[in-house]
């Protein structure tokens, strides 16, 4: 059966859990799901069944709102693909290690009561990515949290800098030794400090911190390695993803430009002259001056 098969793969492949949900759409395979369970017990792996349940006036609410019919109830009314369903799942319901009753509960808490049987440190840490980004090509779309950083004296201006990126420690060093670059990495930290709860709470278990300067390459890069090694430092280590953001087809460099300048003469020089045009434009222009001609 399927389930000894991703059993068999996961210690194959040393994965430490494994989550697989059924219903009674599997069919065969789940009038064979005891057997599968205990086989899977007998290789010494630790199974354990959770049981979802819910009252029969919730279950036709929701089934009302989908606009599906159950799958075991046919041309019968729906209270009678219920039924069907209940007798059908009796004996795995009596041998859940866990039922939930869903009935009274939305889907974050939901999450929330999985979380308490099955969460561990690992889970209840929230990931934080952290990009950096030109506001010059856009905000990106994903960002969770968006930090402006255009405030801080910028590189740019800087001749030997200006080549450079954040991740050079000459440019890192410029940014960084101001006090409002310090005063705000510690605003950062103290505002994901104080969002973390909260999103585990909501069941959100990863956010991305989007870091911007004008161009993305000098001072929002430096914040955004900063702040990477200060959240390391605290034992939460985001992951890190620096660079420019923006669009797939990033603006041309300036010598590009300069030569498409230097090309425009030409081109407005290769443009017809009056008596190459074509023969209706040349007529229609004879036609607008006799007509202003003949004026009163």
């Amino acid at each position: 059966m399927l389930i000894a098969t991703l059993a068999a793969t996961m210690r194959q492949d040393q994965v430490d859990r494994l989550a697989i949900v059924v219903d009674v759409r599997s069919r065969e395979q789940f009038e064979q799901l005891p057997q599968a369970l205990a086989a899977v017990k007998a290789q010494g792996d630790q199974v354990t069944s959770v049981f979802l349940e819910a009252s029969d006036d919730v279950i036709v609410q929701r089934q009302e709102s989908n606009r599906r019919p159950l799958p075991l109830q046919g041309g019968d009314r729906l209270i009678e693909g219920i039924e069907r369903e209940r007798r059908l799942l009796a004996d795995l319901r009596a041998g859940a290690d866990i039922v939930v009753d869903t009935t009274r509960l939305s889907a974050r808490q939901l999450v929330q009561r999985i979380a308490n049987h099955f969460g561990d440190e690992a889970a209840d840490k929230l990931k934080i990515s952290i990009i950096s980004f030109g506001f010059k090509n856009g905000v990106p779309i994903d960002a969770d949290m968006v930090f402006d950083v255009r405030f801080l004296p910028n590189p740019f201006w800087i001749p030997e800098l200006r080549p450079k990126s954040g991740l050079s420690r000459d440019v890192a060093q410029y940014v960084l030794k101001h006090e409002a670059a310090q005063k705000f990495q510690e605003h950062m930290i103290e505002l994901l400090e104080t969002v973390t709860p909260g999103y585990l709470a909501e069941g959100k278990r990863q956010v991305t911190v989007a870091i911007g300067c004008t161009g993305g390459k000098h001072r929002s890069t430096s914040m955004s390695e900063e702040l990477s090694t200060r959240l390391r430092d605290r034992g939460s280590p985001p992951r890190c993803c620096t660079g420019i953001w923006g669009r797939n087809d990033p603006p041309p460099p300036p010598e590009d430009r300069r030569a498409r300048r230097r090309s425009r003469p030409l081109r407005l020089a290769q443009r017809p002259a009056p008596g190459d045009r074509p023969a209706h434009r040349r007529r229609d222009g004879r036609r607008r001056r006799r007509l202003v001609g003949s004026a009163p």
